[in-house]
């Protein structure tokens, strides 16, 4: 999802633009990566060494100086098979879509499309996929769960986001792949310069999903 650096006065110039978007084309090429991968727990293991380097090292990682040069790893779950799910997708119920704010940026349109058909068995509910409204657009997928706020970031977490690249893709079968051992924090998790959209109420799932990325300590 988009991030805005609000940053009273802060002007995006040459470097940061150029810094963001090798930051998007790596992001896109791992998950091209993770795609190609025949093996999901090796896929995982891909997804978590390179997120590392990424927010350990790169000039536009979430993370602040002080934070940068302590920085041993991302707190993940561990992998957990059982919640790699293949689920069908049906078309989303005639819904009035989201504007959340998107800071200086205005606000961004969630447009809901779709809604999960197998995981209510899994997971106790189904999810609400969203298109982000302007120019490209984009499939959005943020969450709750029983551990948002607890053993997980308060304000939910992301497993698809076109716009970053953050795409798992479909099956041969023509299933979405939603894995949650790659469930991710936005990175407002991290710092207040950031502000990002978080998961709509219909998107709160009842168990607790122990998989993906854990509370910012």
């Amino acid at each position: 999802m988009k991030e805005v650096d609000h940053t009273p006065g802060a002007r995006p110039h040459l470097k940061s633009y150029k810094d963001l978007w090798d930051w998007r084309r790596r992001v896109a090429e791992l998950y091209a990566e993770i795609r190609a991968q025949g093996e999901p727990q090796r896929a995982w293991r891909l997804w978590r060494d390179a997120r590392d380097e990424l927010f350990g090292t790169h000039p536009q990682s979430p993370l602040d100086d002080r934070r940068r040069r302590d920085f041993a790893g991302l707190p993940l779950f561990d992998y957990d098979p059982s919640l790699r799910c293949l689920v069908d997708l049906t078309p989303a119920p005639e819904v009035e879509g989201h504007a959340l704010s998107g800071g200086r940026d205005g606000y961004v349109q969630l447009i809901p499309f779709a809604r999960t058909a197998g995981l209510e068995e899994r997971l106790g509910g189904e999810l609400t996929l969203y298109w982000l409204g302007g120019y490209g657009g984009g499939v959005f997928l943020p969450f709750r769960d029983a551990t948002t706020g607890t053993a997980s970031f308060g304000g939910g977490r992301y497993l698809l986001d076109g716009i970053k690249g953050a795409d798992l893709g479909m099956d041969a079968g023509g299933r979405a792949i939603l894995d949650f051992n790659f469930a991710y924090n936005p990175s407002c998790a991290y710092s207040a310069r950031w502000i990002c959209p978080l998961a709509p109420p219909e998107n709160e799932l009842p168990l607790a999903i122990t998989a993906g990325e854990r509370m910012v300590a």
